[in-house]
């Protein structure tokens, strides 16, 4: 079969039979090869639980189990030739006979059927299934829980209150000394996150290397290294030098004439860092001291300007020394709190069955590389595990890299579990995608690691093919002509280089002037919140542009769209639904101003791809009714209640209220003299609340009282999510243990959860974006607004080296080996941030747009707005007018190709209920006892020696002796049927049992029922005829084809003869024997009954007890 290139590409990448490490641009169709190659493997023959797909989230997972159902459920239900059509174009390349077709046709049944489904997953979950697998070799409970965020951060911070009010208050004390910032639970985050690190002792030898100073330095070295005493000369030398100069030179001389060089003191040492070093700096003044216009004073000086020279310098090398100094006692202070508090926390973690994201990695690491099991481990997972696929690779972090290593190492050792089976590892990513940093990834590990692959696998005789997808099946030539001009001059210029698949496609790449930052913002009324921005504000001004531009898009411009895969196109009307808008994050300001903008324009929005539940309004009108209703003397919540869309109150209904109630009268109390629909809901909730748990009660709001779908009306469909996520929060509260609504609303008061929304199935609704959170997404139309100078902010407080950890210290008073780990990470960001916009501009399919709010810098590399507009200048670019905009252009191919398709008109589809037949009437069946059949179960003159009660009291006892008595070594039986008398609590009428019983145990022709074997106190349910049983045997005995039912009866008068046994027992033993003969039909079944009276065991024939059964009549 003939492929075009791109096509061929992703064939070759799906090679099941040799293992591959991929390079794939964006929109190059990563997903479909991954989805191919398992497709193909299972085509091979390779069984589903023998294949491990690692992805990097859980979506990524469930897009391609669905891609890969979807196909081989087609190929279930395709035609012989679509089907081999359809497996020459996946690149099966050998004969496709009948049986091959057959065998195609029956994957998807193989597929579902898989024990534990296809393991489609992310590395998480991977982790998580081999711990609860493993958990004895990983030391973790079996049933443990991935803990949440809010969970962590409280139980963090009870660590820390431990230790204050344990014994590691002066460890807690000695970090609080140096510490800065804002919050210490985020800082006990980030050395929990890092807790690995704090494994490794830290060494005076550690800290000198990073910092730069001599070992074994202290802080009293300092004024005697910066005033060693051999400086009385050139001071005299100053003095006589600058006698006749300025007073500022004279008190200069002074200065230093007032030094003791003997015994220098930290006073010293101060003046001579005021006197040789610029304010807070290291810097010497040596450069220019004197200053090069005060020719005098240079002159004078010009004898022993080089020694003073000298000796700055050596100054500003002690004050560089006392930076680093006081960045080692800082950072000896993390270490000292660490090495405690990460303990503790792990314990608490452990004690709790709880893990986080980093212990399900983490673990499993240890687990796979600990000498002592992970042979076993491995072993175990060896023999599961033949094809392993990783997708995004340039985002998985070392330790992540480490698990996958173990797993994968048997492939290349040939003494796996499996060696005569081929076995393969396929690994796809891209670096130019790599921007989850913050969470571990290392993009440089990418290539490392196919290196470590490909040097394994030459080891083997084997080869590690490196391929490459560089067709872009998404983005117009316009788009992607503008990404490699964009990064042809940045690192990533070697890597840069797409070809566009779809070359009729057309495409726009607009630059918009940039909105420059308003020198005045005007004013605010005074009833506005200060920290809101005015009209003029510039993020508020492009906001609006924006909104503006998309109203204009969907009135008057098209976009073109291809007719079916010819490669053609037509062109047909905008919608909501085309446009992505990507900001660099939530917290810019621009992210809310352009949701605004647009919901004022009266444009169908989803609204934001992360929702804070706490701060949702549904969830704030939610929490204010249960506030007052867990505590109604609250007039806030009340009225804050009443005036939401729960119940919809003016501002003129509550202030009538408020105003006419009595002098310190709560609101409720006024309320409840009136008479209104929001009264009778308040009185119901009131009612309920004592009774109903918190998920029940917000349910009765949104259902019984239409609370959902007021809130919906007036708040849009947005508020839906916000609304479910409350709910499951209160789910998961419940879970937690005994659910109170106050203990609900404290527990949400102290979260800050943050809920991801699926904006990939938000319908026709513009959808508005994180970068980060776009990245696998794609649209037609791409706003990138967010393209200003962003400050290059250092975020982390543990800056890494080689070894260990270094506490960040204040720029200002940096010591060299602190700004060179900051530069480090700085440098690190920036290509990052290049990478972020790379994938930004990559999300566009047909048309992107990029603006820009504020500073956009002066160099190229400043801003993306910089960097994209000397793109559109090299390639070539266009003045051009879009709605109000004037705009550079870049473009390929005609805008309105084709024909004008008009806009698809949604209709309602119509319902039709099924009609149902009525129901047949249930009749309920009540279950029997076979001991309660009726008829009589003593014989006549039984209860002439004891009253009922006694009789069948002392019968429980002798029940409860032969039940566990046989078990018991003889001679312990003594006192443990005294343990089990005393606790029936009967009296004497039982003091004789034991004896009884142990004559019945000891009887030589009885033996043979109180073998270990034996069973006692069987339960059987069964259904005879129109009857359901139900009782418990007092013995069983089971042999492979025979079956004897023993009950054990305590009555006095024995019959002679099994026909003379009592109507009622005859009955009950008939129930046994028809119930065993329904559970075990290939078995003899034979019913006794032991007299433990006269120790006397009586066979009943089959047909006596049966014919009893059959004389039982049910009302």
């Amino acid at each position: 079969m003939i492929r075009n290139d791109a096509t061929q590409a992703q064939v070759d990448a799906a090679d099941p039979r040799a293992s591959t490490w991929l390079s794939a641009n964006a929109g190059s169709g990563k997903t479909r090869v991954l989805t191919d190659r398992v497709a193909r493997l299972l085509f091979d023959g390779v069984e589903p639980q023998n294949i491990l797909c690692l992805t990097y989230t859980t979506a990524a997972a469930a897009e391609m189990q669905n891609r890969l159902f979807e196909r081989l459920g087609a190929w279930a239900m395709m035609e012989n030739a679509a089907l081999r059509q359809d497996l020459v174009e996946l690149g099966v390349d050998d004969v496709i006979d009948a049986q091959r077709l057959r065998d195609a046709r029956q994957l998807f049944a193989r597929a579902i059927e898989t024990p534990g489904g296809l393991k489609i997953q992310t590395i998480h979950s991977f982790c998580s299934g081999v711990l609860r697998r493993f958990p004895l070799e990983a030391g973790v409970s079996p049933q443990f829980k991935e803990i949440e965020d809010t969970t962590a951060r409280d139980l963090r911070a009870q660590v820390v209150d431990d230790m204050i009010t344990g014994d590691h208050g002066d460890i807690v004390r000695g970090l609080l000394d140096h510490f800065t910032g804002a919050d210490l639970a985020d800082f006990t985050a980030e050395i929990a996150k890092n807790k690995a690190r704090f494994a490794t002792l830290l060494t005076d030898e550690m800290l000198s290397t990073t910092l730069d100073y001599p070992k074994n330095l202290t802080r009293t070295d300092l004024p005697h290294l910066a005033i060693d005493g051999s400086e009385d000369g050139l001071i005299e030398e100053i003095a006589q030098g600058f006698a006749g100069q300025s007073k500022t030179y004279q008190n200069f001389a002074a200065d230093l004439k007032a030094l003791n060089l003997k015994a220098p003191s930290w006073e010293d040492y101060d003046t001579v860092t005021r006197l040789f070093l610029y304010a807070n700096s290291a810097n010497p003044k040596s450069v220019n001291f004197p200053q090069s216009n005060h020719k005098k004073a240079v002159e004078a000086a010009e004898p022993f300007a080089t020694d003073l020279h000298d000796w700055m310098d050596r100054v500003a090398t002690v004050k560089s020394y006392e930076w680093a100094l006081a960045a080692a006692a800082k950072t000896r202070a993390l270490y000292g709190f660490a090495t405690v508090f990460v303990p503790l926390y792990e314990a608490q973690k452990l004690s709790l069955g709880m893990l986080d994201f980093d212990d399900l990695i983490g673990k499993t690491n240890t687990l796979l590389t600990d000498r002592a099991v992970a042979q076993w481990v491995l072993f175990r997972l060896d023999g599961g595990i033949d094809h392993v696929l990783v997708d995004e690779a340039q985002d998985t972090s070392p330790t992540q890299w480490s698990v996958i290593r173990q797993l994968t190492q048997e492939f290349t050792a040939g003494d796996g579990a499996k060696t005569d089976t081929p076995r393969t590892i396929f690994v796809v990513g891209d670096r130019k995608q790599s921007i989850y940093s913050f969470q571990g990834a290392a993009p440089e590990a990418f290539n490392e690691m196919r290196d470590h692959f490909a040097a394994e696998m030459a080891n083997v005789d084997q080869r590690l093919m490196s391929r490459s997808l560089d067709y872009s099946f998404r983005s117009s030539f316009a788009i992607l002509r503008i990404v490699d001009e964009t990064f042809s001059n940045t690192d990533m210029r070697s890597e840069a280089g797409h070809l566009a698949f779809k070359e009729k496609m057309p495409g726009r790449v607009d630059l918009w002037q940039v909105e420059e930052k308003a020198n005045d913002e005007g004013t605010r009324e005074w009833f506005e919140p200060v920290d809101m921005r005015t009209s003029k504000n510039e993020k508020v001004v492009l906001a609006d542009r924006v909104a503006k531009q998309i109203r204009h898009m969907i009135d008057h411009e098209t976009l073109p769209q291809e007719i079916g895969r010819t490669g053609t196109y037509n062109h047909r009307p905008i919608t909501e639904g085309d446009i992505l808008i990507l900001v660099r994050g939530r917290k810019t300001g621009l992210f809310d101003e352009i949701i605004r903008a647009c919901k004022a324009a009266d444009l169908q929005i989803a609204g934001a791809d992360r929702l804070r539940v706490g701060a949702e309004l549904a969830v704030r009108d939610l929490t204010a009714l249960l506030s007052f209703v867990a505590l109604p003397e609250d007039d806030l919540s009340l009225a804050a209640a009443l005036r939401s869309p729960l119940f919809g109150w003016t501002e003129q209904q509550l202030y009538t209220l408020a105003h006419h109630r009595d002098d310190k009268q709560y609101l409720w109390a006024a309320m409840r003299d009136t008479t209104s629909d929001a009264k009778t809901v308040l009185d119901d909730l009131r009612d309920q609340a004592d009774f109903l748990r918190p998920y029940d009660l917000i349910e009765r709001i949104l259902t019984r009282h239409d609370g959902r779908r007021n809130l919906l009306a007036r708040l849009g469909r947005e508020a839906e999510d916000g609304i479910d996520a409350l709910l499951s929060q209160a789910l998961n509260y419940e879970s937690g243990g005994v659910p109170s609504l106050t203990g609900f609303l404290s527990a949400m008061a102290a979260d800050d959860l943050e809920v991801k929304r699926q904006m990939d199935s938000q319908g026709d609704r513009i959808r508005v974006m994180t970068v980060h959170g776009a990245k696998g997404l794609e649209a037609p139309i791409v706003f990138l607004p967010d393209a200003a100078k962003r400050e290059n902010k250092i975020r982390d407080d543990l800056l890494p080296t080689d070894d260990h950890l270094t506490w960040k210290t204040g720029s200002k008073t940096s010591a060299e080996g602190v700004t060179i780990l900051t530069d480090r990470i700085a440098t690190a960001q920036l290509a990052e941030d290049k990478r972020l916009l790379y994938v930004a501009m990559t999300r566009a399919e047909k048309w992107l747009i990029v603006g820009a709010a504020g500073d956009v810098g002066e160099e190229v590399d400043a801003s993306w707005y910089n960097l994209i507009a000397d793109a559109i200048g090299h390639v070539g670019g266009a003045q051009a007018k879009s709605g109000a905009e004037i705009v550079q252009r870049h473009t390929h191919m005609h805008w309105q190709p084709g024909d004008m398709i008009a806009k698809a008109v949604a209709t309602q589809p119509t319902v039709t209920p099924p009609v149902f037949r009525d129901l047949p009437e249930t009749i309920a069946t009540k279950t029997l006892s076979p001991s309660n059949l009726g008829g009589a179960k003593i014989l006549a003159g039984d209860h002439a020696e004891l009253p009922e009660d006694d009789a069948k009291l002392r019968g429980t006892a002798i029940h409860l002796l032969l039940e566990h008595l046989p078990n018991i070594p003889v001679a312990d039986r003594p006192h443990a049927a005294q343990t089990l008398i005393k606790s029936m609590d009967a009296g004497t009428i039982v003091d004789d049992v034991p004896a009884h019983v142990d004559r019945i145990l000891t009887a030589p022709h009885l033996s043979h029922l109180w073998t270990a074997d034996a069973l006692a106190e069987v339960d059987i349910t069964a259904t005879i005829g129109p009857h359901r049983f139900h009782g418990t045997i007092d013995r069983l005995l089971v042999t492979d084809t025979r079956i004897l039912a023993i009950d054990y009866k305590s009555n006095k008068i024995v019959p002679s003869d099994p026909a003379k046994t009592p109507e009622g027992l005859l009955r009950q033993m008939g129930a046994y024997h028809a119930g065993l003969t329904a559970v075990f039909p290939d078995h003899e079944i034979k019913v006794a009954i032991l007299w433990t009276e006269t120790a006397n065991l009586m066979p009943l024939e089959n047909d006596l007890v049966s014919a009893a059964l059959n004389r039982i009549t049910v009302p």
